[in-house]
């Protein structure tokens, strides 16, 4: 981090500035540092707003989403006027206005092995605001190759997760996970989420990466009030909101880490380590959406049911077949015909888009999908009104 002189002003920091871990040369230190947030969700957004208020000097903001209303329950960045814009330009818009010191560039695009390390080199902190496996792989391993600090987060349902992983320092996020899931992992669109634990864990994490930007630079003053300002280095905070019980487990760095140990094995951003954010890219055909409507009066039509085969076992539309996302992911080839025309579904229409990406890299250009999965079907297929209360007790997410 290269330091100059600046200037803020004194009125809007003061509850910071009192603080003896902060003071004017802390403050000086947060409107120095460049922070990236790689996702404006549900994470992203609260962890955004904070760093902001704080000061921070610069904000990276990339993501390639526009804005959706079913997003706004836990985005809080976001309000209905935006529908349909991108997430990155709105995401800049509010945060100048509730702060214009801060530095705010923007990145419409999602984070690729293609651009991680030109967009991250240039931060000295990264956030973690993504929802999927594959991104959080490649968020560490470009992160690891820069030295630079992730400030990690992930929520499901009442549950959320925070850490700090920094090789100089610590683990990596692959000495918590080696390598990919086998099966897919449902995202909040699958498995569902409390907006308020999105919004626990953003915090947390804006005050994580607040406390790395301390200790980016040795301090001349206050340096036992810095010290004792802890990072989440080498700790899990796992937190139950349904109970609110807090647990923080011990992370030991691995040494076989195929990044961040002495004999690497991985050491660069090769596509085929992260096959789901290459698939992200992949244009959709315009007439992939179908609703529950059109499915239902068409007749016969090959139906692919890419849930997991536990979910499958529950319930499925009858007469599809079961090809799990995450068998899609392994498979280098399928035992299909690539000219015949297959309509995809999963429980809210995320994953089967996902899985339509990949097979369209496989060879499949006649792909539609059900809009809204098995939840819609289920409503669509109802005898009587179809409340959300059955619909959660009639579809248990393992």
């Amino acid at each position: 981090m290269v330091y100059k002189r600046v200037v803020f002003t004194m009125d809007r920091y003061q509850r910071q500035i009192s603080l003896p871990e902060i003071g004017a040369q802390g403050q000086t230190q947060l409107k120095q540092t460049r922070i990236l947030c790689v996702g404006a969700g549900g994470l992203g957004s609260p962890a955004l707003l904070y760093l902001a208020a704080a000061g921070i000097g610069e904000l990276g903001i990339i993501d390639g989403d526009t804005v959706e209303l079913s997003n706004l329950q836990r985005q809080v960045l976001f309000n209905t006027r935006d529908n349909g814009k991108h997430k990155s330009h709105v995401a800049k818009d509010r945060l100048q206005a509730l702060n214009s010191d801060v530095t705010i560039q923007c990145y419409p695009e999602r984070l690729s092995p293609k651009n991680a390390i030109q967009v991250m080199e240039n931060y000295d902190i990264i956030l973690d605001g993504t929802d999927n496996f594959a991104s959080k792989f490649l968020i560490n391993d470009a992160a690891v190759q820069l030295d630079l600090p992730v400030v990690y987060g992930s929520i499901s349902q009442f549950e959320g997760r925070a850490s700090v992983f920094w090789a100089k320092k610590g683990p990596c996020y692959r000495c918590l996970y080696a390598t990919l899931p086998k099966t897919a992992i449902q995202n909040c669109a699958e498995a569902g989420v409390l907006g308020a634990v999105a919004g626990i864990i953003g915090c947390i994490q804006a005050t994580e990466a607040i406390k790395l930007a301390l200790h980016l630079q040795p301090r001349t003053e206050s340096f036992q009030q810095v010290a004792s300002l802890k990072p989440l280095i080498g700790n899990l905070l796992i937190l139950d909101a349904k109970t609110m019980h807090i647990e923080n487990f011990k992370i030991s760095k691995q040494p076989s880490c195929a990044v961040c140990s002495q004999h690497p094995t991985i050491t660069s951003l090769d596509e085929a380590n992260y096959p789901d954010c290459c698939a992200l890219d992949i244009p959709l055909p315009i007439d992939f959406e179908l609703n529950v409507h059109e499915i239902s009066n068409r007749g016969h039509v090959e139906l692919i049911d890419v849930r997991e085969s536990n979910e499958w076992k529950l319930e499925h539309i009858p007469g599809a077949q079961n090809i799990p996302l995450s068998s899609l992911t392994s498979q280098s080839e399928l035992t299909l015909d690539p000219e015949k025309k297959y309509v995809l579904y999963c429980q809210s229409g995320k994953r089967s888009q996902q899985a339509a990406k990949i097979m369209i890299q496989k060879g499949f250009n006649h792909l539609q999908h059900i809009s809204g999965g098995m939840i819609q079907w289920k409503i669509f297929n109802s005898k009587s009104e179809y409340s959300i209360h059955e619909m959660l007790e009639q579809n248990p997410t393992p």
